[in-house]
């Protein structure tokens, strides 16, 4: 009788993270990532009795994924790294669609804000930092340039827009000062 093989919850994780990156969330099922890892269903269930708790280790495996993604762009770009991780998002939401949406364009009812506050927190320190505003508004400012940032991202992760990165880097200067004149001139 041949060994079975070994197939661990870093596998599952694994084979449903590249099934979202190929066909989406929809395409995301026990039998789909059971058929990708080339085994049965049954050590699907071993590790998950519900879908939606391998969904969220899959969301979780996704967003070390973009943060590693943003931080790689931070820590190497040769502009300033608060710009970084707005071209960083965007550039994430062209080269990891099916990620994007899924981490950023599903339905988020269920998450609160001080969710939000604690993932944003980084890039509000960088806003506080380089304009001397208080957390609260260096939070403000992050949200509105966040949404420019996010609706940019959203039409070409849609395909909605191909713009160059030239173009939107001048964009998100431009959005960036004039944010920075409504909060650091009042």
């Amino acid at each position: 009788m041949a060994p079975k093989i070994k197939v661990t919850k870093e596998d599952i994780i694994k084979s449903g993270l590249a099934l979202v990156r190929e066909d989406g969330e929809s395409g995301l099922n026990a039998r789909a990532v059971a058929q990708k890892i080339g085994c049965s269903t049954q050590p699907i269930f071993s590790n998950y009795s519900l879908m939606e708790d391998l969904k969220k280790d899959i969301i979780a495996a996704a967003e070390k994924l973009y943060l590693d993604y943003t931080h790689g762009k931070m820590n190497t770009a040769q502009i300033p790294p608060y710009k970084a991780s707005g071209l960083a998002y965007i550039q994430f939401a062209k080269d990891e669609t099916n990620l994007f949406k899924l981490l950023f364009m599903r339905n988020r009812r269920k998450e609160t804000e001080s969710d939000n506050k604690n993932a944003v927190s980084e890039f509000v320190d960088i806003v506080a930092k380089n304009t001397n505003l208080s957390r609260e508004d260096a939070y403000m400012f992050h949200l509105e340039m966040w949404v420019y940032v996010h609706g940019i991202a959203s039409m070409i992760a849609t395909s909605y827009l191909e713009w160059d990165e030239e173009t939107i880097s001048k964009m998100l200067t431009d959005a960036y000062i004039g944010l920075k004149r409504r909060y650091c001139d009042e």
